[in-house]
């Protein structure tokens, strides 16, 4: 929490300097995401990808990022993913994006997303692919947000989400090159294995 407290500007200075591979990213996770619906972002940082996906709602435990969520527009409130303000089966879909990486429980995180979900309803889930080339590289960089990441590949989270209910997985995959490389929208690739950004769909079991 303090990290990004601290570092609030310079985690959303990132999207504007990488913009293509941030709107990669969006075009990746709105594949999988419903149409319609209310929805929620745990971990919604400073509101870039819930502005831009429409997600209405967002939790983060930074002051200071929610302050930027605000001002796009998101119903903001300060709580870690680990215990939600919200009462069970308040949501059609929830999306987890980047944040995985940096919670302290992560299990438990997906938990509440599934316990905040209505029956049938949707987690998307945005991760940094341990097993890819950019994965590799930011466990190697160790830069002021990543080196306090804990990194999953895909069938590590999906394990972890079919344990907890989670089924009918859907996968989209973007960023073939490094960020500051790319130029223009990459089109989503449909599987995991060569985009450094993968995002992944589940449904919960009724």
């Amino acid at each position: 929490m303090n990290l990004f407290d601290r570092y609030y500007k310079r985690y959303d200075g990132w999207y504007k300097k990488n913009k293509f591979a941030y709107l990669s990213e969006v075009a990746a996770i709105k594949r999988i995401l419903p149409k319609g619906g209310r929805g929620l972002e745990i971990g919604v940082g400073t509101g870039r990808f819930a502005s831009a996906l429409g997600t209405r709602y967002g939790v983060d435990p930074s002051k200071n990022m929610l302050r930027f969520a605000k001002r796009r527009g998101i119903n903001v409130l300060l709580s870690a993913g680990e215990r939600l303000p919200f009462r069970d089966r308040s949501f059609s879909y929830v999306t987890i994006i980047i944040t995985i990486c940096f919670v302290n429980h992560p299990k438990e995180v997906l938990r509440e997303a599934k316990r905040v979900l209505r029956k049938g309803g949707k987690l998307i889930v945005g991760i940094i692919d341990k097993n890819s080339f950019l994965g590799r590289f930011y466990q190697n960089k160790k830069s002021v947000f990543y080196k306090h990441a804990r990194f999953f590949s895909v069938n590590e989270l999906v394990s972890f989400l079919k344990s907890i209910g989670f089924y009918k997985f859907t996968f989209y995959q973007t960023i073939f090159d490094f960020p500051d490389k790319i130029n223009k929208v990459e089109e989503p690739k449909k599987g995991f294995g060569r985009g450094g950004f993968v995002a992944i769909g589940g449904k919960k079991r009724i």
